[in-house]
């Protein structure tokens, strides 16, 4: 479907092209999404940033999420997650690990300048794509707490589930595919390397 995420950004911005004349600030979820961010925040004109929000791991299945935290400590526990043994004893741990990491995060990639504001401000999150959409919810419930002008949320490719619980999030949903049989988020790109905490700081910083 993708090439590769440069190619998945070039098509995200063609379809957020009525943006251009707004000056959109465009927030990426690290680590994957933000190369599309990049792209995106330059073909709209637009500044780049990144929203720290990480996932809550299910006990003994890391790959799982069962809920997500935010930057400003907002948490969303999805329906399942008691029925995967994550108690709240586990989820009080593993919140608290997450956290850790967004601080680490934050100092990693924006040393010496604060978060840029979001406030009165269109503001595009990007990610590049949506398996549960657990970080997407608190990327966006954090930053509606942060009274943006307009809140868009913008991906490649989503699955129906997912888009459904970001939908009521956003002003704004803009996802250039969701399949029905959606089973990961790489098998909808030819090329899906890993994205490094090196290459963000490298392209926060250019």
């Amino acid at each position: 479907m993708f090439k590769d995420r440069d190619d998945a950004a070039h098509q995200l911005a063609d379809r957020l092209a009525a943006f251009s004349a707004q000056h959109p600030l465009v927030l990426a979820i690290p680590r994957g999404a933000v190369p599309i961010g990049k792209i995106v925040a330059a073909q709209l004109g637009g500044d780049l940033d990144v929203v720290l929000v990480r996932k809550l791991r299910a006990p003994f299945e890391p790959e799982v999420a069962i809920g997500s935290v935010a930057e400003n400590g907002w948490t969303y526990i999805a329906p399942y997650a008691a029925a995967v043994g994550a108690d709240q004893d586990y989820i009080a741990a593993e919140k608290q690990k997450q956290m850790a990491t967004i601080h680490s995060r934050r100092v990693q990639y924006t040393p010496i300048r604060p978060p840029v504001d979001p406030h009165g401000r269109v503001v595009i999150v990007v990610d590049d794509g949506l398996a549960t959409g657990a970080t997407m919810i608190s990327a966006l419930h954090s930053l509606r707490l942060r009274q943006p002008a307009r809140l868009v949320c913008a991906i490649p490719v989503a699955s129906p589930e997912a888009l459904e619980k970001i939908r009521p999030m956003a002003d704004d949903v803009v996802c250039l595919h969701a399949p029905a049989h959606f089973q990961a988020v790489g098998q909808f790109y030819r090329h899906f390397p890993q994205v490094d905490d090196a290459e963000v700081i490298s392209l926060l910083g250019a």
